[in-house]
């Protein structure tokens, strides 16, 4: 036992108590820390349907180099201040060329999240009270960035049960009610590309046009279609675009891409007055570890993968068409289909938890029974799922598990 001054035990702990300071020394048990140790997933031989990782799966070739990015803030053993600049791994090279080239948009950033992208677009364009504009089908996050800000959420209404389609027009309607109330007009408007409930693909190109004529600048949400489909900022006439690597882009997370035109580079990439090499909005500097060397290293695979985005949502179509053959099931959303995300409305699926011993947890686990995960535990009313990079005859696969399942009605 260490001798301390001033210290006493105290239920297997050594308490040092120094006027202010109260350090605390516990003891654990083997037994009580073997089970961090033993956090295995073995998923493998699984097919996973959540749509937050089917983009994310890493190449088996990207895997055999992960072990050596693991250690902690592995990228800053080759930094000399500043993330983007960094040479060997190309870092600046993908930052400043290949990724921008791929966007088409003039600059790109990373960040740890579309989410903390798109904070950093709304901490730097608007002020607490200003108002911005948003699609009802936006993430949550989105809304806590903007509450985070201290910002006016005014959200432009979908259509409803069972299309939830986006009003484009009511853009302009809302940016003259936001005017007539306050006098100002919106700071902001938000676009989600495609949202992540129903995979809906609002018309993000007339939605800027409208916002343009008013000088409101426009950030896509694009969290499910980069590194998934072939997407450019500059079509789509976005001011701002984020994306997400461990959603669509092959990589561990967190990891997100922040891209912008070049009128705002000034505003958004703003420079620290006491420590004149560092981004303000991304506290000096974005992801540093094993996450970066993931998304460089999954980005040829992207690549080629983005090329095949057609056969994707052909696949999610077949799906969709074949789910729709077991009795009560139907898809929400725009149909037919464009993504490979999709929500199914499953009263099949209800009936038979109300009598099944294992009740609403009864389909997780015969999915499961089946090699099928990625439905959360507890949903049988609806669920949403996703067939990316599944192959014919792993679709198959799952269809034949939901058939046989709801045959136990």
């Amino acid at each position: 036992m260490l001798a301390f001054s001033n210290s006493y035990k105290n239920n297997g702990a050594i308490v040092i108590n120094r006027k202010i300071n109260l350090i605390i020394m516990l003891e654990f048990s083997a037994q009580e820390l073997s089970k961090f140790m033993e956090m295995h997933r073995n998923i493998a031989e699984y097919i996973n349907l959540n749509p937050i990782q089917r983009g994310g799966i890493l190449p088996d070739s990207v895997k055999e180099i992960v072990l050596e990015w693991v250690d902690g803030y592995s990228i800053c053993d080759h930094c000399e201040g500043v993330l983007s600049e960094i040479k060997d791994p190309p870092i600046e090279t993908f930052i400043a060329e290949i990724l921008p080239k791929f966007l088409e948009i003039d600059e790109v950033r990373l960040t740890n999240g579309a989410r903390e992208g798109i904070f950093a677009i709304l901490h730097s364009v608007c002020k607490p009270g200003n108002s911005i504009i948003i699609d009802k089908n936006s993430h949550y996050s989105v809304f806590l960035a903007a509450e985070r800000v201290g910002l006016n959420v005014i959200e432009v209404e979908n259509n409803g049960y069972p299309e939830y389609k986006i009003l484009e027009d009511q853009y302009a309607e809302k940016i003259e009610e936001i005017k007539n109330k306050s006098g100002s007009y919106p700071e902001l408007a938000v676009v989600t590309y495609p949202d992540g409930n129903y995979g809906n693909f609002p018309d993000a190109k007339k939605i800027a046009e409208i916002c343009h004529e008013y000088e409101i600048p426009v950030l896509v949400n694009a969290a499910y279609a980069i590194g998934r489909m072939p997407i450019s900022a500059r079509k789509l006439k976005a001011d701002f675009i984020v994306g997400s690597g461990h959603k669509s882009m092959a990589s561990t997370g967190p990891i997100g891409i922040l891209g912008i035109n070049d009128e705002w580079k000034d505003v958004i990439f703003r420079k620290s007055w006491r420590y004149k090499n560092k981004e303000v909005e991304f506290l000096g500097c974005g992801p540093r570890g094993l996450a970066v060397v993931t998304l460089m290293a999954s980005f040829p695979h992207v690549l080629e993968r983005v090329k095949k985005w057609k056969n994707e949502v052909e696949k999610a179509r077949y799906f969709v068409k074949e789910m729709e053959n077991i009795p009560t099931v139907k898809q929400l959303g725009v149909k037919p289909t464009s993504h490979d995300l999709n929500f199914f409305e499953t009263p099949i699926f209800y009936e038979i938890s109300k009598k099944h011993k294992r009740g609403r947890f009864f389909l997780y686990r015969e999915l499961k029974k089946r090699g099928i995960i990625g439905i959360k535990p507890g949903l049988t009313k609806n669920f949403k799922l996703s067939t990316y990079l599944l192959t014919k005859d792993e679709i198959n696969r799952v269809l034949e598990a939901f058939q046989e399942i709801a045959s136990l009605h």
